[in-house]
């Protein structure tokens, strides 16, 4: 029995997957969404175990899902959207809190992010946390932690007017260790 299922998760994911990207693509509007989505259909569809006796059966099961996974997303960005704006509306404490580490400019910059922008630059890039940590954290796909850390990383550059690094290093002037003296 589980040959059978393997086989078909194969067969589906190898033979009809550019069919379900091209159906994802239609509901999202990036290639790396629509990746996504297809990746957390296959995952639910055959995550269940469901009973198919054909690859076109599976397929259209897939594509179900991709259309139900879409339709969540969307319910999701809406209540972070609103979640937000309730969130802008609130009068300004008293005492405001000021995170320790980092700049004014780099907090207020963060506040400009959606909720899971933030959360994920701040576990990455504050935390230290790596992509599969912060996946598991949130209850995000890592290629999800990798989307979010990566548009929220490119809105903090262009606010706080920091050219983004190619080639993945940082620039680093070292700094000659004081002599220590011994008598």
């Amino acid at each position: 029995m589980a040959r059978s299922w393997e086989r078909l998760l194969d067969e589906v994911a190898r033979e009809r997957y550019p069919r379900l990207l091209a159906r994802a693509a239609l509901l999202v509007t990036t290639r790396a969404d629509a990746e996504d989505l297809v990746q957390d259909a296959l995952v639910a569809t055959f995550a269940g175990r469901a009973r198919f006796t054909s690859v076109g059966e599976a397929e259209q099961y897939v594509r179900r899902a991709i259309v139900t996974r879409s339709i969540d997303r969307a319910r999701t960005a809406a209540a972070e959207r609103r979640a937000v704006e309730r969130r802008v509306s609130w009068p300004d404490p008293a005492d405001e809190l000021v995170p320790t580490g980092l700049d004014r400019d780099i907090v207020e910059a963060l506040q400009t992010l959606s909720v899971r922008q933030r959360a994920c630059v701040v576990l990455r890039h504050v935390d230290d946390l790596s992509v599969e940590q912060t996946a598991t954290a949130l209850g995000l796909s890592t290629g999800a932690v990798k989307r979010y850390t990566s548009d929220g990383t490119a809105r903090l550059q262009a606010r706080l007017g920091t050219p983004a690094l190619t080639g993945g290093t940082v620039p680093v002037e070292l700094i000659p260790a004081p002599e220590v003296r011994r008598d």
